[in-house]
């Protein structure tokens, strides 16, 4: 069927099995429709590039997140021969399980850095893992869960002044999915080799993600069926996903600042508050009775997180309990939300609490108020009274 395109031209579409619609040209054909899909995805690839001071040639677009970190480490190991891979206890899955896999294959050894109880890990204690044939530190910018923000720049330090003494090259990524909103994403001055996020959690559209990697990083494709974003990631380009992406991170590098400011007051009046109320409601008069706990450091932690945890009684009671009042919270990642123990990040930082207990992840956003936090508040005084069987 004849159409014609904004220059009122008229062209017939006979290329459907490249793609289907030809509003969604295939970006990899020749033809006029696909040229202009294949400028649009250097539009956005530019646009994340000058975000985070790349080039648009070390912006690789994947499916999300956890592909990007599946792709930063089993690309990377495979150059090498018994490589050693360093990252942290409180990780996201995607990181955490590839690393398990190597193991279990004996593609790789990993050493895991205990957290301190703060939740954040010692640059020091990485540099006391490093080996002669480490290959690469993988340290996340901000934990998905407790919201402690990392060390990078310090680990960078390590990893460089490593490298340096012992003419060795190891690289580092971060996860930096849970930092985009609020933190730097500067990889120069992060020190950075490797960097995923996605838009998800951006406000973004899902099932679109950004690996950086830096020029001449020795990065082998996992999957294969192309040669598509620079022979790191065969498959059609999703072009409408990745521009949304780009103008989403566009939004949040403009409010960034400001937001950051208000959440951080929104933050602080919910814990000040959770700790008044909740102390005035729970005897501690009682030994057996402790008041709530906030998980990870207080002050190195993401604006928007509050992660509390009552020694007595389940993190995943409360959060069903908080649904039923309306008050979307969460347990744990919600990548193990299936598994039946509870969060093994707060079990890092308190190992002395009951699996099941865990902690309950408050995380607040653009649309979140004082009124709501003022409700939060509210509602939980009441499920403690209801539950106070459990303490």
């Amino acid at each position: 069927m004849a159409k014609s395109n904004k220059n009122i031209r008229k062209y017939i579409y006979l290329d459907h099995a490249s793609s289907a619609l030809s509003e969604y040209a295939n970006p990899g054909a020749i033809h006029e429709l696909g040229v202009q899909e294949k400028n649009k995805l250097k539009e956005a690839r530019k646009i994340i590039a000058n975000i985070l001071r790349a080039r648009s040639s070390e912006i690789i677009f994947t499916s999300g997140a956890t592909e990007s970190n599946n792709l930063a480490i089993l690309g990377l190991v495979q150059n090498f021969k018994n490589p050693h891979i360093i990252t942290t206890n409180v990780e996201h899955p995607s990181i955490l399980e590839v690393c398990r896999h190597l193991e279990k294959t004996k593609q790789a050894t990993v050493t895991y850095v205990e957290v301190e109880p703060t939740g954040i890990v010692d640059p020091r204690k990485i540099k006391k893992a490093l080996k002669p044939n480490t290959v690469l530190v993988s340290v996340m910018y901000a934990n998905n869960e407790i919201g402690t923000v990392q060390p990078i720049k310090e680990i960078a330090k390590e990893v460089r002044h490593f490298n340096k003494i012992n003419s060795k090259k190891v690289f580092f990524h971060t996860d930096a999915t849970q930092a985009v909103n609020y933190l730097s994403l500067n990889v120069s001055e992060l020190g950075v080799d490797l960097m995923s996020f996605n838009g998800a959690k951006i406000y973004g559209p899902k099932g679109v993600g950004v690996l950086y990697v830096k020029k001449n990083i020795p990065l082998k494709k996992i999957m294969f069926g192309g040669d598509q974003e620079f022979g790191l990631r065969p498959g059609t380009e999703n072009v409408a996903l990745d521009m949304e992406l780009a103008r989403a991170l566009e939004v949040v590098e403009k409010n960034k600042e400001k937001e950051v400011k208000r959440l951080t007051t929104l933050r602080d009046y919910f814990i000040k508050k959770l700790i008044l109320q909740t102390s005035e409601t729970l005897d501690t008069r009682k030994t057996d009775v402790q008041r709530l706990e906030v998980n990870g450091d207080l002050i190195n932690r993401l604006p928007n997180n509050v992660n509390i945890t009552f020694p007595k009684i389940p993190s995943d009671l409360l959060v069903i309990e908080l649904s039923a009042k309306g008050i979307m919270a969460s347990s744990k990642s919600a990548c193990k939300s299936s598994e039946a123990d509870g969060s093994y990040v707060v079990a890092a930082i308190h190992p002395e609490l009951d699996g099941e207990i865990g902690g309950v992840r408050f995380s607040l956003g653009r649309e979140t108020t004082k009124n709501d936090i003022d409700y939060t508040v509210k509602a939980l005084i009441e499920i403690l009274n209801k539950l106070k069987k459990w303490y």
